[in-house]
């Protein structure tokens, strides 16, 4: 299994932007000769608020997971914005998640260009950024899973001027999405987002998944329902845990196995030697 780090000049962020990519390139088979070439179905998966583009190898299996599966992973960094557009700053990190990352590692490696094949997944504030740019680029991704997403419009009265912690203040989350009162109804909501495609017939499956003791249990319950309701076909699951990454690293291995990705090479790699 190939990890690659990347660095690149976006366009959309107007700066260099580092990567970690996990490419399942590198399977032989006794006595050497090489698997067929083939595009990979992809995951691009972003990380939680204080995190960082090697979060999610160093924090979980998926390395592993990806290999046993034939499964490319993206892993991008979105700093503290949750992966929504700041204009001003230029700071388009919607964009940039849900049109010029695809586009670019597509170029970059053998990655299936189908939608079938293209998958959109985080945890906490990237389980938010992958429902939202999941939602509103649904073209793109055929899949969505998020887990313990932090769905800031559902809890919007709860932030206050004075709050002892950054991430939920009113000032914060007023820099990254707009005004408050202006945030229902926006690009920024996922219900708005997913009543816009009521009339689509072929929306993104998404998987939905929270700890049983994370504090953003009852937020995760109502977004389920709500997309249920709205006639998306959800999975649901709810396990021990709370929003650490014991959980999250359960719950990926979940995911991969949930998503369409069909059989994998049988090839001599790091953990499989084949002797």
């Amino acid at each position: 299994m190939a990890l690659i780090q990347v660095n690149f000049v976006s366009q959309t962020l107007m700066r260099t932007v580092p990567l970690q990519v996990v490419l399942p390139v590198d399977k032989f088979t006794v006595p050497g000769q090489p698997l067929p070439e083939r595009q990979y179905p992809t995951l691009y998966l972003l990380h939680g608020i204080f995190g960082n583009y090697t979060d999610w190898v160093s924090g979980t299996r998926i390395q592993r997971w990806a290999e046993e599966h034939d499964l490319a992973v993206v892993m991008p960094s979105g700093d503290n914005r949750f992966y929504v557009d700041q204009p001003a700053s230029r700071d388009l990190y919607g964009e940039f998640i849900g049109r010029e990352l695809v586009e670019i590692t597509r170029r970059m490696f053998p990655l299936s260009r189908k939608r079938e094949d293209t998958f959109i997944g985080g945890l906490s504030m990237g389980g938010y950024g992958a429902l939202r740019n999941g939602l509103k680029y649904h073209e793109t991704f055929g899949a969505i899973a998020a887990l313990s997403t932090a769905n800031v419009v559902a809890t919007l009265d709860q932030y206050t001027d004075d709050a002892p912690v950054f991430f939920q203040g009113k000032p914060y989350i007023e820099a990254l999405f707009g005004p408050m009162a202006q945030i229902p109804g926006s690009d920024k909501d996922l219900l708005y987002l997913a009543d816009r495609l009521t009339d689509v017939p072929d929306k993104p499956r998404v998987y939905l998944a929270c700890g049983q003791s994370d504090h953003l249990l009852p937020v995760n319950r109502a977004l389920a329902r709500d997309l249920e309701a709205r006639h998306f076909a959800v999975t649901y699951r709810e396990a021990p845990g709370d929003h650490e990454w014991d959980f999250w690293d359960s719950q990926i291995r979940q995911v991969v196995e949930w998503l369409p990705l069909g059989g994998a090479a049988a090839g001599v790699n790091s953990g499989n030697v084949g002797v």
